[in-house]
């Protein structure tokens, strides 16, 4: 395709603001250009017909310094000046204008010891990490500037680092996991002897902070297809380093109703999901990480068992969203869905049931963890119709149950711990919290009880129960 084309695409994308701002540097006499992920993506969708949106993504590079950006422009916040970069302010909006530069010594394995400030944007394209990451527009001249064949790397579908990719991995040891991040969230194939350069570069990856791994691995799960980014961070050995726990579910088999072994069942469930809930995803991958501790061999059938490995896989799933600095609500959901990623319901079930179970789980959980059955059993590779048929017959018996604003949890009884002190005289203490659950416990098995008065006087009951011997259970 004529590169005319792309570069009349990347013209018409830029925001009027960041036009604005590289009209201001220009004219000031300072060369400007746009870089990075927003060109990249113009350029993909016009040559391979992507919806990718990076309108709020626009990064510019100048030969202007940062002393001197922040002369021309009134709001100028020094956001990482020490490595040439500031973020200009302008109609509210926030834009990264970075020095063209030049970088050495990577001691850290992600940040250069010393920064060179350049005039030549081809130079500073060469340090940046992927072909079809180091573009350059020059808005000034309509000029695409392209030197290291990012365009057809782009048609190509190719992630290829730029230069020598053992050389450009052990400067930023993040580069490994964002080849393996683009790979799903560009559906690209990473070049072969990019692939060929991780291991030798794993001692770089090794000094990554777990923010910044964390980050990645959302991004990656928010892909149509994140199994391809996971599935090369086990083939080449960033699992091994970041989540040990996840990689020994490679190769661990499974029971006869499994097609595939537990790493490769993670896949196919995590692919299943939705790509607009994260944390629904990494509950995914994370759902059979206890199996590999608790497999053992069937005393009668020879067959694998896993046996309580939902909780087993709860307390490793904590500890790994811990270590990778996930949000306290996050890691508590996603180590609830785990913990009750196994539905065992039957036909049997009597309403009851049904409501303790909701209660057990968590209704505000209910969805996701049917959504989570559904991939788990999908993911399985052979037929299950009865599992299946069990999955939709629950989601029918629940749906009665919301509908009908039965109690489910303790803040759906018609009475409170305050009612209990007010009315009962008693005093604020592990009593009414266990006269609370007591009763919520009854609500479960006959709904009709929940009416205050009711629950008054069945509440004075146990409790003049206790006082001869005790039946209010403490937890």
């Amino acid at each position: 395709m004529n590169i005319v084309v792309e570069q009349r695409a990347i013209a018409q994308a830029i925001p009027a603001t960041v036009q604005e701002l590289c009209r201001r540097i220009s004219g000031a006499g300072f060369g400007v250009w746009c870089v990075g992920g927003a060109v990249r993506d113009v350029i993909l969708a016009q040559l391979c017909g992507t919806n990718k949106s990076s309108a709020g993504d626009w990064d510019v590079a100048s030969s202007a310094t940062p002393d001197q950006i922040m002369r021309l422009f009134r709001r100028v916040v020094p956001s990482g000046i020490k490595h040439g970069t500031v973020t200009v302010l302008i109609h509210d909006q926030a834009v990264e204008v970075t020095t063209l530069r030049g970088e050495r010594g990577y001691e850290d394995g992600r940040h250069p010891s010393q920064v060179v400030f350049l005039e030549n944007i081809v130079d500073d394209l060469a340090r940046r990490d992927f072909t079809i990451n180091a573009i350059a527009y020059d808005p000034t001249n309509d000029q695409v500037i392209d030197p290291y064949g990012g365009i057809d790397d782009i048609r190509a579908r190719c992630i290829r680092a730029v230069g020598d990719p053992v050389v450009r991995f052990s400067e930023d040891g993040l580069r490994v996991l964002r080849a393996a991040r683009f790979s799903a969230t560009l559906e690209m194939q990473v070049a072969s002897e990019t692939l060929a350069a991780i291991r030798p570069s794993l001692a770089s990856y090794r000094k990554v902070s777990a923010e910044r791994i964390r980050d990645e691995w959302v991004k990656a799960l928010k892909a149509r297809q994140p199994s391809l980014a996971f599935r090369i961070m086990q083939e080449h050995g960033l699992l091994q380093i970041t989540a040990p726990e996840l990689e020994r579910t490679c190769g661990c088999e499974q029971n006869r109703y499994h097609r595939f072994d537990v790493w490769e069942h993670t896949l196919h469930a995590l692919d299943g999901l939705p790509a607009d809930s994260v944390t629904l995803r990494l509950a995914a991958l994370l759902h059979d990480v206890g199996k590999p501790a608790t497999r053992a061999i069937h005393p009668h059938n020879g067959d694998y068992t896993f046996h309580r490995h939902e909780l087993v896989g709860a307390s490793i799933a904590r500890d790994m969203l811990r270590r990778l600095r996930f949000p306290n609500e996050i890691r508590e959901h996603v180590t609830a869905l785990v913990e009750h990623h196994i539905v065992a319901y039957d036909s049997n079930w009597t309403d009851a049931a049904v409501r303790r179970w909701l209660n057990r789980v968590g209704s505000h959980r209910v969805v996701d963890i049917l959504s989570l059955a559904r991939a788990d059993v999908a993911a399985k590779g052979i037929d299950l119709p009865q599992q299946v048929q069990h999955l939709d017959e629950l989601q029918t018996r629940i749906d009665i149950a919301m509908r009908s604003n039965q109690a489910l949890s303790l803040k759906d009884l018609r009475i409170s711990g305050s009612i209990l002190i007010n009315e009962l005289g008693l005093t604020a203490g592990p009593l009414v919290g266990n006269l609370l659950r007591a009763l919520l416990d009854e609500v479960l098995e006959a709904p009709e009880l929940n009416e205050q008065e009711r629950l008054l006087d069945r509440a004075r009951e146990l409790i003049g129960r206790e006082a001869q011997s005790p039946v209010i259970a403490p937890r």
